[in-house]
């Protein structure tokens, strides 16, 4: 485009700016201009000047100058491609063409799969992506005649989605093929019980409790200079501590947990367990409550006997074992779910059931012979001794808590066995604190129950 215009611009007049009247002069009076200019602009500029005029005489006569100066913006790119010549001199593929598709094999260790090569241009006057896809040539007629009528084709692996539609279609239903279960998910009307996602939630729990468990066996092993009676009675000063404090239950089995894990792999002199106790209830109750009691408070409740400085080494220590995670599920985490599942054939709430069994699952925090179980297996023998504690007219056990809990009354046995002892006290345990707490009012005083014995039918299918 610069070169035309310094061609027209040279011809006409070199220093001037081109009007319509300059651009509607005759060839012939242009030409005639151009032998007059002055020689000091040089042999060579002149020359130039006559060859380019020359050449646009040669192209068209007949056409005259303002043709030219027309011309001189470039015509729109219609065609573009970013595709490559093939050929050397030049020869281009058509834009307009879809090319052809270059398959490419990849090899991945034994198995190989093919690649197809396309380029991005293409037209999309010429090519068009259907509206409706095909059925595959791979199915069946019969297949083929379901596709079209809109039926889901059940393929092995990952499922279309019309067959997840169906499934949770037929997942709406309270009842089961093989048991006769109550749905509990069924009311989606609050949001906080996640009930569209609610069963996956607590899949993924039970995986996680697997996980990060601490060893049942530390005692024998790895701790010398502390006992199970020290340990005992460290967890009973902590149900105190969050009685005072109004904590959680959350952050009571967090606490404990975390005492657990750490001391599963980690030697503690008996001066340090206090201060190992303490920091884990301030590292659970920054997590689980929404204002933590202060450091200096968990270091006045041991009469100073230990120094601020002391717990937060002790603090940084706990977290950097514990990688920062967390988050762990818990009995408590459990016994939620196993209690609505209890309740969900009875009219109103059994708030009598819900403090048992809570009840009963935090004694479990004092033996540490209660490590060996799951906390999903302490959650549901709990609910499981609950139930029988207060009705022994039906069984403990129902459909709907064998669906929820993934337990079946044999696989409880022995837990709800232990679980029994503990509730008796038949090993005469002097701590209390559990005890105390839930022979309160505001709790029924469920702490003043007890069972009958089981039965051994109770546990057989």
């Amino acid at each position: 485009m610069k070169r035309e215009n310094s061609v027209i611009s040279a011809a006409i007049e070199p220093m001037v700016r081109i009007t319509r009247s300059r651009a509607a002069v005759p060839e012939k009076s242009m030409v005639a201009r151009t032998a007059e200019l002055p020689k000091q602009r040089g042999q060579k500029r002149a020359l130039r000047i006559n060859s380019s005029t020359a050449i646009l005489r040669e192209r068209n006569k007949n056409v005259p100058l303002t043709s030219y100066v027309e011309q001189k913006c470039r015509p729109v790119l219609k065609d573009v491609t970013n595709l490559c010549c093939n050929t050397s001199n030049g020869d281009c593929l058509n834009a307009t063409k879809v090319p052809k598709k270059k398959k490419k094999i990849m090899r991945v260790g034994n198995s190989s799969m093919n690649v197809s090569k396309v380029t991005t241009s293409v037209d999309p006057k010429v090519y068009q992506f259907p509206s409706k896809l095909p059925p595959r040539s791979s199915q069946s007629c019969s297949d083929r005649k379901s596709h079209e009528q809109g039926n889901p084709i059940e393929i092995k692996g990952f499922p279309r989605k019309g067959t997840v539609e169906k499934a949770v279609r037929d997942a709406a239903p309270s009842t089961s093929t093989k048991l006769d279960f109550i749905d509990i998910d069924s009311d989606q009307k609050d949001p906080q019980q996640c009930s569209q996602y609610a069963h996956d939630i607590y899949n993924n729990l039970r995986v996680a409790e697997v996980i990060r468990r601490p060893h049942s066996n530390f005692m024998e092993t790895l701790q010398l200079d502390i006992t199970q009676s020290m340990r005992a009675i460290l967890v009973d000063w902590i149900v105190e501590v969050s009685e005072e404090y109004m904590l959680v239950p959350d952050t009571l089995y967090l606490a404990v947990h975390f005492i657990d894990l750490f001391l599963s792999q980690n030697y503690v002199e008996r001066k340090n367990l206090q201060l190992l106790g303490i920091t884990c209830m301030l590292v659970a109750s920054k997590y689980e409550e929404m204002c933590a009691p202060r450091v200096e408070e968990f270091c006045f409740i041991t009469d100073n006997a230990y120094t601020k400085s002391e717990v937060l080494a002790m603090e940084s220590l706990i977290l950097n074992f514990l990688g920062f995670r967390l988050s762990t599920p818990t009995a408590k985490t459990f016994l939620r779910r196993f209690v609505r599942s209890a309740q969900a054939s009875y009219k109103n709430p059994n708030l009598e059931l819900e403090f048992l069994a809570n009840y009963l699952a935090e004694l479990t925090l004092l033996e540490y012979g209660f490590l060996k179980f799951t906390p999903s297996a302490i959650a549901a023998s709990s609910v499981f001794l609950a139930r029988w504690t207060l009705d022994q007219s039906i069984h403990p056990w129902s459909p709907t808590l064998e669906h929820y809990t993934n337990y079946k009354a044999q696989d409880l046995k022995s837990t709800v066995l232990a679980l029994q002892d503990l509730q008796l006290n038949t090993n005469n345990c002097l701590l209390n604190a559990i005890r105390a707490k839930y022979r309160q009012d505001k709790f029924k005083s469920v702490a003043c129950l007890s069972s009958p014995k089981l039965l051994e039918t109770l546990f057989q299918t």
